[in-house]
């Protein structure tokens, strides 16, 4: 895995790049449903634009849809809330199928800079 800096100073261990896709939150028993919108994604984590409170450390379901296709993919996730801030949410992935491994994967290739390099 390749480590960088981004421009806030903070240390990340995959490349993340700017991403808009609807995001549904599934946090806790009686299933509170947060929707929102990525800003930005990686192959570990998601940032959510939401107002909805939510507390670091809370174990979620994570949806997210890809578009522009004829039929949307859906991928699904088990993350955890690792970061709050004012506008929203960053959620860190902590299990997925290899199937959601491998759309998230080439979503991350395909928007990166490069194009290519992890």
């Amino acid at each position: 895995m390749v480590e960088t800096v981004d421009g806030m100073g903070e240390r990340r261990r995959m490349k993340r790049v700017a991403f808009e896709t609807e995001v549904r939150l599934h946090v806790g028993e009686h299933e509170i449903r947060v929707e929102g919108s990525s800003l930005d994604l990686s192959q570990k984590g998601v940032f959510v634009a939401t107002e909805v409170p939510l507390k670091e450390g809370t174990e979620c379901r994570v949806e997210i849809q890809l578009s522009g296709m004829e039929e949307p993919i859906r991928l699904f996730m088990k993350g955890k809330i690792a970061r709050i801030v004012n506008k929203g949410v960053g959620v860190e992935f902590f299990e997925m199928d290899l199937e959601t491994f491998t759309h998230l994967r080439n979503v991350v290739l395909y928007n990166s800079d490069n194009g290519g390099g992890l």
